[in-house]
């Protein structure tokens, strides 16, 4: 198939417009607050429960997100809450460096991507050509991570030249934008709907789908586990300053090392055949992810500490690929709604509520104990994931 074909749909360029618009704003929303508040409070606390604003808006609300994807309008919802991100982003501007402010603009945040999440993965397999579904996933994932390089690099420079009330404000461009490309959509088909009221039961549907599934439970099971553990990303703040001593600049260049090795990691499986040994593959990559956390954290040189972060990126998006493809591809569309609201609960704890693992483990342990301790974990997770999951061992594409 040609490495291009997801492009050949207006919808699909669209929609992946408006996902790096609203990735890149996102990554640099990151680096402002993480500057702002280690800056003002020097506790890795502080840094680490940004995670736990953030995740339960998530746990809270995804799965009547899920049951709203599969019942209504998908361009409409995802439209919607884009104008709640704006009003959530407006308030982040009038912060002005308040802690409270800060964890209430990003819960409000986290809310509306919540419930904006699943009705927009769920619209990809009806706007792509048929048969371009792994294509279209691997340049969401490009766009999303060349989103993750430039946010944090220009989040960097801006906040070195203006101040981070500069970045709060391009945040909120390009959320606009990110509007914009979204309500420009002419996709209106609503194949998942369904007549029932809602019911406890079909809140859940998902989340049972998942569980009784031999293959889709211990891939994203894994994932949750591995970056609950292995990430490092909270604490990037604390390595620039204390330990790296660098400036916003160095830091902003952290914060983009995995996603420069994920974007080229993902052009890479763009032009190159599917991958066949699809769990082999996923558990060494993930491990890789596990054995370049722990060099990290043992870095004292600042081009080591990027490379480690860079390689750390191209072994997650190998993941993100393998795993996104399983799920939309083994999901009936009745139920993609639902079951990908399941699925950003896994992503949301794994992320978010790492940040929190980080910010504890640091305090009180000290930060590179931290980061060397998850990834040590995260190569025993995957040692036992390898041992008991014979489906994910032998899963082929």
């Amino acid at each position: 198939m040609d490495a291009y074909a997801s492009f050949r749909s207006r919808d699909y360029r669209l929609l992946i417009a408006g996902n790096f618009l609203s990735g890149a704003g996102l990554q640099m929303l990151s680096v402002a607050v993480g500057w702002d508040l280690y800056l003002a409070t020097k506790s890795a606390i502080v840094l680490g429960n940004v995670g736990l604003v953030q995740v339960a808006p998530f746990v809270v609300f995804a799965l009547l997100a899920g049951r709203i994807a599969d019942r209504h309008d998908r361009r409409r919802v995802i439209v919607v809450t884009q104008l709640l991100l704006l009003a959530a982003s407006a308030l982040l501007i009038a912060a002005s460096g308040s802690v409270l402010l800060i964890y209430t603009g990003l819960f409000f945040t986290a809310s509306a991507r919540a419930f904006q999440g699943p009705s927009r993965s769920a619209m990809l397999p009806h706007i792509v050509p048929a048969g371009a579904l792994q294509n279209a996933i691997t340049w969401n994932s490009s766009a999303m991570e060349i989103a993750n390089v430039s946010g944090p690099a220009l989040a960097g420079i801006l906040i070195a030249a203006a101040g981070s009330r500069s970045v709060y404000l391009v945040h909120f461009l390009c959320a606009t934008l990110t509007l914009i490309c979204f309500f420009l959509l002419d996709f209106r088909a609503d194949a998942g709907r369904e007549v029932a009221a809602p019911s406890g039961k079909a809140l859940l549907e998902g989340v049972h789908f998942i569980r009784k599934d031999a293959l889709i439970l211990p891939a994203i099971s894994l994932d949750l586990f591995a970056v609950l553990f292995g990430g490092a990303t909270a604490l990037l703040p604390v390595f620039a300053i204390d330990i790296l001593h660098t400036g916003a600049r160095g830091l902003g260049w952290l914060r983009a090392a995995p996603s420069i090795g994920a974007v080229s990691m993902a052009f890479l499986m763009a032009h190159s055949p599917k991958i066949q040994n699809a769990g082999r593959v996923l558990l060494l990559t993930v491990a890789g992810f596990g054995a370049a956390t722990i060099l990290f954290g043992l870095s004292r040189s600042l081009w080591l500490s990027f490379a480690m972060l860079l390689l750390t990126g191209a072994f997650d998006n190998v993941s993100v690929v393998l795993r996104h493809s399983l799920v939309q591809s083994k999901t009936p569309d009745r139920l993609r709604g639902r079951v990908l609201a399941a699925n950003n609960i896994f992503i949301s704890c794994s992320n978010q509520l790492g940040a929190v693992e980080s910010g504890w483990t640091a305090a009180w342990f000290g930060p590179v104990a931290s980061v060397v301790a998850g990834g040590a974990a995260t190569i025993a997770i995957v040692t036992g994931f390898a041992a008991k999951s014979r489906s994910l061992r032998e899963w082929k594409q």
